[in-house]
């Protein structure tokens, strides 16, 4: 007779994907368009198969292991957020140590997966792991965590570089602060929905430094994130549909300007969502110039 699946199981497992954000794909998406970005500018086309496959799985993983140890290190101040007081392991639906158990296995599963590349990527993949883990107690101690946010996200870039081509061209990384620009716009308006309740418990953001110069501060970010983009596409030779990617991104960059003009927690988080249709937006700028031959 077959056996019925233990009901047991099911809340634990519940709480594993919680805990990883596995509802939550923003993050994933976010860390993934630019490592597309990366791997078809290093192509000049369609990358190789078993790379894009490398690249898509070890993005999944590395944000997942990224959502952990950032848990871990929040466990006793996210109870006070209204955000995040509903957490595995602030309610207890997980352990610590059920936690670092699956962020070991996440990290390990990654690095397998690095090690079909080559030398200069694995090399690069100590760096994505530095930048990872420390961002999440840089909250505590610096005012600007999203710029370590901003390089932890942006690390794909060299390393798909690596990946795919063998070597990291100067112009790669007019492409990595335009990314690392970006990001600090979108999780500043993200840092915008807990200020309050950061402020009281002690931790440190952008949206907190920023103050009432907040959504200046984001514009300031959005055209300055354009402006490294727009010159890292003339180094590569991008044409038309790259730069119209760009215009559109600015479009919507206006649209977060106005969710978040007055600084309406529910809006704020609209706004951060919202940024998924850049990073895609100036995929498809980026695949359409290689497939129209850059016209």
């Amino acid at each position: 007779m077959p056996q019925k699946v233990s009901m047991a199981t099911s809340p634990k497992t519940h709480a594993l994907l919680q805990l990883i954000r596995f509802d939550k794909p923003i993050g994933t998406l976010l860390l993934l368009w630019p490592a597309l970005w990366a791997l078809w500018l290093a192509a000049q086309g369609v990358p190789d198969y078993t790379l894009l496959a490398i690249f898509l799985a070890g993005t999944f993983l590395a944000r997942s292991a990224g959502c952990i140890i950032n848990d871990l290190a929040d466990r006793n101040l996210d109870g006070a957020v209204a955000r995040t007081n509903a957490r595995p392991l602030v309610t207890g639906a997980i352990t610590v140590r059920e936690a670092v158990a699956l962020f070991v296995v996440l990290m390990l599963l990654a690095f397998i997966l690095v090690l079909f590349t080559n030398r200069l990527t694995v090399i690069l993949s100590v760096g994505a792991v530095i930048l990872a883990s420390s961002y999440p107690f840089m909250k505590r101690y610096m005012q600007l965590p999203q710029l370590v946010l901003g390089a932890a996200f942006s690390w794909s870039i060299p390393m798909a570089f690596a990946a795919q081509s063998g070597a990291l061209p100067p112009a790669l990384w007019l492409l990595y602060l335009g990314n690392l620009l970006w990001t600090m716009a979108y999780d500043t308006a993200y840092a915008m929905v807990d200020r309050e309740d950061d402020i009281k418990i002690g931790i440190k953001s952008t949206a907190i430094l920023f103050g009432q110069y907040d959504r200046l501060m984001i514009a300031v970010l959005q055209v300055s994130s354009l402006i490294c983009l727009y010159l890292a596409g003339q180094a590569f030779g991008l044409g038309l549909y790259y730069n119209a990617s760009l215009v559109v991104s600015a479009a919507l960059f206006g649209y977060h300007q106005y969710l978040i003009r007055e600084r309406k927690a529910d809006e704020c988080f609209r706004a951060f969502l919202h940024n998924n249709w850049v990073g895609m937006t100036i995929f498809v700028g980026v695949a359409l110039n290689y497939l129209t031959d850059g016209t």
